[in-house]
């Protein structure tokens, strides 16, 4: 998803996937939805689950069956993170089913997605913690939230492993990858990038460092690449504060070339949305809502989401997908202002060090040209685990083309970079990204 930072259960910045074995009922069957006018490939089921004694915690899902074989292919959970944000961000944007069309009229049109997981895959894509998209609770009080109870409301046992993509780790490692990434991607100078290696010692997380300058160095990293998209360095980003009277016949026509990929609809336009501020990686304690990062006049409008708020916020869709009314429980939101949400449970890599040591299998996937969560920082982390390098740095092809790079590691544990990928990977390289899922599904070799 994520363009947000897309988040692993238990946590909240990761992508995953989970085994779930029980089917849905039928009468949570999707038959039609509103802009699609074909049959669909496979069954789509949608609903509620109450997850405790009262039913007052519902979380809502949208569950797609595998076009391949529905009753052998492995069932993953998708989660995007935020913290705060819809999974229906990776069903709309990203490797869901249908790609969404914008149209001239109010209602986007749905086509068929050659690129979809669910070629491979069972794929659940769940509204989580409750008060996220159509997952509501009667008790306000179960907005405020954080890991711990997240993890417990979303429990499965994980079977076939899990995919981390482009996620949030470890504060430090995370906190030290943007200067290194802004140097290897040629964003700031040599000169620019030794100062501040000297001054900072290497350790550009800690920026109280002011007695040698690190402070004002690593800001002035920050002030280099400020005007850049963050979610993918190649693309071009809108630069208006205002988001209210943005005219669209304003842009020029080559701004709607942006995002165009194998797939036959482009990636979302980065314009008058969200971005995530530089150097906010997450850390321990309180963590602001998407519209309170809004609320800063710094953050770069980057992202337009029109195209799933228009089409998730008609009645008729939220009937077909057996979702409560907007006068129930409120409008449908991509990223939610009501769920309060405490990050409690530090730094991720002890729990990946234990799923991987009890046998899991473990790939970290990252877009190599995502600035908000850089893949210098997911490759660091990922060899701190201190593991044996059992398949050394090398090409992993797809297509008969380089698609990146990948690294294997004893205890099953994989990172791998997709080339010229942005944050929300299936959605800048949607072949790229099926083709190694359905790799790491079956557990072959990259």
């Amino acid at each position: 998803m994520g363009f947000l930072v897309e988040a692993f259960v238990a946590l909240i910045l990761l992508s995953l996937g989970f085994a779930i074995t029980e089917s849905a009922p039928e009468s949570s069957l999707v038959t039609k939805l509103p802009g699609f006018n074909g049959s669909f490939p496979s069954k789509h089921y949608a609903g509620y689950v109450a997850i405790n004694k009262e039913r007052n915690k519902n979380l809502w899902y949208y569950f797609v069956e595998s076009e391949r074989n529905a009753s052998t292919d492995p069932v993953v959970l998708w989660l995007n993170g935020g913290p705060g944000c819809s999974s229906m961000d990776g069903f709309v944007y990203e490797h869901g089913p249908f790609n969404f069309e914008h149209t001239k009229t109010k209602a986007p049109r749905l086509h068929l997605n050659r690129y979809s997981w669910s070629k491979v895959s069972n794929i659940i894509y769940l509204d989580s913690p409750v008060g996220v998209g159509y997952s509501y609770s009667k008790d306000k009080s179960d907005y405020i939230t954080n890991d711990t109870q997240t993890a417990s409301d979303s429990y499965a046992f994980l079977i076939e492993g899990y995919l981390v993509g482009n996620g949030c780790t470890d504060p430090v490692f995370d906190g030290n990858a943007l200067v290194p990434f802004a140097h290897g991607m040629g964003l700031i100078s040599s000169e620019l990038f030794e100062e501040t290696k000297a001054a900072c010692n290497g350790q550009y997380y800690i920026s109280g460092n002011t007695t040698n300058g690190c402070s004002g160095l690593i800001q002035k990293v920050k002030d280099d690449v400020s005007l850049l998209n963050k979610y993918d360095i190649l693309e071009s980003c809108y630069h208006d504060t205002s988001m209210t009277t943005f005219d669209i016949g304003s842009l020029p026509p080559s701004f709607f070339m942006l995002g165009k990929t194998e797939r036959p609809l482009p990636v979302r336009k980065r314009m008058f949305g969200r971005a995530w501020p530089l150097g906010a990686n997450v850390r321990p304690g309180f963590l602001l809502s998407w519209p309170q990062l809004l609320a800063d006049s710094s953050s770069l409008s980057c992202m337009d989401d029109r195209v799933a708020t228009t089409w998730l916020s008609d009645p008729s869709v939220r009937k077909a997908v057996h979702a409560k009314q907007e006068n129930e429980i409120g409008s449908w939101k991509l990223c939610t202002n009501q769920v309060l949400y405490t990050h409690d449970t530090g730094s991720m890599i002890a729990y990946h060090r234990n799923l991987t040591l009890n046998g899991y299998r473990a790939l970290i996937f990252s877009g190599d040209h995502d600035m908000c969560v850089p893949f210098t920082g997911s490759e660091a982390w990922t060899k701190s685990m201190g593991y044996k390098v059992v398949d050394e740095w090398r090409p992993w092809m797809s297509y008969g083309q380089v698609a990146g790079f990948t690294q294997g590691y004893a205890n099953n544990l994989t990172f791998l970079t997709i080339k010229g990928a942005g944050h929300t990977v299936p959605e800048y390289k949607p072949r790229e990204a099926l083709d190694f899922y359905s790799r790491f599904l079956a557990g072959e070799k990259m």
